[in-house]
C-alpha cells in the first residue's frame, strides 16, 4: 500500500500577495509532485495568515464605503481564503504533474473545523489581523463585541481567538478522495472555525492554528507521516545562543522535553511540535518531518530536516 502523508505548507510556500502566491505555488508544486512521483498519497493543508487578513480588510473597507453591504465575518473570510489558495494550488500541482507525464485529479475541499465554545482561547484572543484603525474605529469594533489592541505609534488592530480544533467536519470526503488515489487540499488556514449548535454549524469569530489542524487531519486520514514545511532546514534549540544546536532525528520524549523547556516559543515552532507529538502518539509507525520546502527530497532520504518518531 502507498504511504499516506499530510503536507502542511507554511507562509514561505505561498507568498503574501497574489503575484507572489502564483510564483511561490510553482515551487511548492514541484515539492508535491516529487512526493507523488515517489508513490505517496498526499493531502495538503496550508497557511493563510496574509491572505485572510487581506480579505478581511478588503471586505470591511468595502462595507464602510457601501453601507448597504455588511462586513464579512471571519468564518466567511476563511472560506474565501481556502477557495483562492486552493485554486492556485490545484492548477500549480496539476500543471507540474502533467509536465512529468502524470495525470491525477487535484481537489480542494472547503473544510469546516468544529471548535469548543468554552475553549479558554475565546477569553484570551491572540491572533492580530486586518489594517490599523484609529481610536474611533477601534471603539466601534469594541461596541460590536470584538477585541482590539493598541500598537503604540501605529494605531489599533483587531485581535481574534485561536481555539483548539476538535473535529474536521468534511473528513469523510477527504478520505474518499484519498482512497480514490486523488490529491486533496483540505483544512486550509486551520479550517473554517465553526460552533456546533444541534444540526447547525455557526461560524466562529476566530482562527485556528494551522499546524494543530494539520496534525488533526493527519490523524483523521490515518497518515503515516506529517510533513510540516517551514522556513528552516532544521529546527534549532537554544536559538541565537552560542550553544545553538540543530535537531536531526529525535524521539517523541525528546521533543516533549524541549517543548517543556521553552525552546520553541508559543507562536513559532511550538504548535508544529505539539501537532507532531500528538499525531505520532496516536499509532505505531508514524513520524513527523519539519524542514523547508526546498529540502523535502533530501530530508526523506535522511540527509537533513528534523525528524520526530517514537
Amino acid at each position: 500500500m502507498k504511504k499516506r502523508v499530510v503536507v502542511a505548507l507554511g507562509h514561505r510556500a505561498l507568498g503574501t500577495t497574489l503575484p507572489e502566491q502564483q510564483i511561490a505555488v510553482k515551487h511548492s508544486s514541484k515539492c508535491i509532485a516529487d512526493l507523488i512521483e515517489e508513490g505517496y498519497q498526499v493531502s495538503i493543508t496550508h497557511s493563510n495568515a496574509p491572505q485572510v487578513g487581506m480579505i478581511h480588510t478588503a471586505m470591511n473597507e468595502f462595507a464602510k464605503a457601501h453601507p448597504e453591504y455588511t462586513p464579512a465575518p471571519m468564518s466567511v473570510c476563511s472560506a474565501m481564503s481556502q477557495g483562492y489558495i486552493g485554486y492556485d494550488l490545484q492548477n500549480g500541482i496539476r500543471e507540474e504533474l502533467l509536465n512529468r507525464g502524470i495525470y491525477k485529479t487535484v481537489s480542494t475541499v472547503l473544510t469546516q473545523v468544529i471548535v469548543d465554545p468554552y475553549d479558554d482561547a475565546f477569553y484570551t484572543p491572540t491572533k492580530v489581523l486586518g489594517r490599523y484603525m484609529n481610536a474611533q474605529e477601534a471603539n466601534e469594533e469594541r461596541k460590536k463585541g470584538n477585541y482590539v489592541i493598541e500598537e503604540p505609534g501605529k494605531g489599533f488592530r483587531r485581535v481574534v481567538s485561536a481555539p483548539n480544533p476538535v473535529q474536521i467536519v468534511e473528513l469523510d470526503a477527504v478520505n474518499a478522495l484519498l482512497d480514490a488515489d486523488q490529491i486533496v487540499v483540505a483544512a486550509g488556514g486551520g479550517g473554517i472555525p465553526v460552533l456546533e449548535q444541534d444540526n447547525h454549524l455557526k461560524g466562529a469569530s476566530a482562527v485556528i492554528e494551522k499546524d494543530l489542524v494539520a496534525g488533526k487531519l493527519a490523524e483523521g486520514i490515518n497518515a503515516d507521516m506529517l510533513i510540516i514545511l517551514t522556513n528552516v532546514e532544521k529546527v534549532c534549540i537554544n536559538l541565537g545562543q552560542p550553544d545553538e544546536e540543530p535537531l536531526g532525528e529525535i524521539t517523541v520524549d525528546q521533543a516533549r522535553a524541549y517543548m517543556d523547556q521553552g525552546h520553541f516559543g508559543i507562536y513559532n515552532m511550538y504548535p508544529k511540535f505539539k501537532a507532531s507529538v500528538e499525531f505520532i502518539e496516536g499509532r505505531e509507525g508514524r513520524s513527523a518531518l519539519i524542514t523547508s520546502f526546498d529540502k523535502v527530497k533530501e530530508a526523506l532520504k535522511g540527509k537533513t530536516g528534523t525528524v520526530i518518531h517514537r
